[in-house]
C-alpha cells in the first residue's frame, strides 16, 4: 500500500483593520496553524494560572490551618504549664505538711521521752530559721517528670511518717495502759489515815509483852468519821463477836485487805464498792474496847503487816 501523505491545512484567516477616517485598510493574514498555536498557548497559560491560583489558595488555607493548630498547641501548652504549676504548688504544700507532722512528732517524743528514728529523712533536721541560704541550678521550666518525681518523694515520706506515727501511737497506748494499771494499783493500795486522832496503841507486842496487837489503834471522839484507805469491795460490814465489835473489812485487790474495828455505826454494806476517802463508819467503842477509837489492820496476801508502813 502506498503511504498517503498527510495533507497540510493551508487555511488562513484574515483580520482587516478599517480606520474611521478613510485611511488605508490593513489586512493581517493569520495561518490556521498560528491560531491553533496561539489558542493552545492561551489555554496552557490559563491552566497554569488556574493551577497556581489553586495552589496559592491551598497553601494559604494550609498555613492558616497550621497557624491555628500552633496557636491551639500554645494554648494547650500554656494550660498544661498552669496545671503543672498548680500541681507543683500542691506537692510543695504536701511537703510542708509532712515537715509539720515531723515537727509535731518530734515535740511529742520530747514531751514523752520516747526516742525516735529520723535517719534518712533530710527534712527532719530543719534549722530554727536563723539561716536561710538557698541555691541550685538556674530556674528551670516545670516538667511533668520533675513534678512526678517530687510527688513520689512526698508519697514515700508520708508512708515513712505514717509508720513512725503508728509506732509512736502504739508506744503511747502502752504507756497509757501501764499508767492506768499503776493508777489502779495505787488506788487499791492502802495509803491514807483511816481517821483523825492519836495512835493510842501501836502494831506489835504491848502490855509488857503479854499481848500481840495485829493493828494500830487511833483514838478520837465518838462519831469521828472512819474512811476507806483505798478503793475496794466491802466484804464484811456489821457485828463481829471476836472482840472487834462493829467492823468493816475491805478487799482492795492485788492481795490487799484492810479491817476497821470498834465502830459506833457502820454505813456501808457487804458487796458495796467504795473509793479511797469514802466514809464507811463512825468511831465508837464497841467490842473489846476501853474507849472510842478505830482498830486498823492491813493484810497483804493474807499476812498481817504493820499499818504504819501504809500511812502517809
Amino acid at each position: 500500500m502506498e503511504k498517503r501523505e498527510k495533507s497540510v491545512d493551508n487555511r488562513e484567516y484574515t483580520i482587516k483593520i478599517i480606520p474611521h477616517q478613510g485611511s488605508d485598510v490593513r489586512s493581517i493574514h493569520l495561518p490556521i496553524q498560528w491560531i491553533k498555536y496561539a489558542l493552545g498557548s492561551v489555554l496552557a497559560v490559563v491552566l497554569l494560572l488556574a493551577g497556581a491560583f489553586s495552589y496559592s489558595v491551598y497553601s494559604s488555607y494550609s498555613l492558616r490551618n497550621e497557624a491555628s493548630q500552633i496557636e491551639k498547641l500554645k494554648e494547650a501548652n500554656s494550660l498544661q504549664q498552669e496545671q503543672l504549676l498548680e500541681l507543683s504548688k500542691k506537692a510543695n504544700n504536701l511537703q510542708d505538711a509532712v515537715d509539720q507532722l515531723g515537727q509535731i512528732e518530734k515535740e511529742l517524743r520530747q514531751l514523752t521521752g520516747i526516742a525516735g528514728d529520723d535517719s534518712g529523712d533530710a527534712n527532719s533536721n530543719k534549722s530554727n530559721g536563723t539561716h536561710n541560704g538557698q541555691g541550685g541550678p538556674l530556674k528551670q521550666k516545670l516538667d511533668i517528670k520533675d513534678v512526678s518525681s517530687a510527688l513520689d518523694d512526698v508519697e514515700k515520706r508520708v508512708e515513712k511518717r505514717k509508720a513512725s506515727l503508728e509506732r509512736l501511737r502504739d508506744i503511747l497506748n502502752e504507756q497509757h495502759r501501764q499508767i492506768q494499771e499503776q493508777e489502779s494499783i495505787n488506788a487499791s493500795t492502802p495509803s491514807i489515815w483511816p481517821s483523825t486522832g492519836d495512835i493510842s496503841s501501836p502494831y506489835g507486842l504491848r502490855w509488857g509483852g503479854s499481848d500481840f496487837h495485829p493493828g494500830i489503834d487511833i483514838a478520837d471522839d465518838y462519831g469521828t468519821p472512819i474512811v476507806a484507805t483505798a478503793d475496794g469491795i466491802v466484804t464484811v460490814a456489821g457485828w463481829n463477836s471476836g472482840g472487834y465489835g462493829n467492823m468493816v473489812d475491805i478487799d482492795h485487790g492485788n492481795g490487799y485487805m484492810t479491817r476497821y474495828g470498834h465502830a459506833q455505826q457502820v454505813v456501808v454494806s457487804a458487796g458495796e464498792h467504795v473509793k479511797r476517802g469514802q466514809v464507811i463508819a463512825y468511831m465508837g467503842s464497841t467490842g473489846f474496847s476501853t474507849g472510842p477509837h478505830v482498830h486498823y489492820e492491813v493484810r497483804v496476801n493474807g499476812q498481817l503487816v504493820n499499818p504504819s508502813g501504809y500511812i502517809r
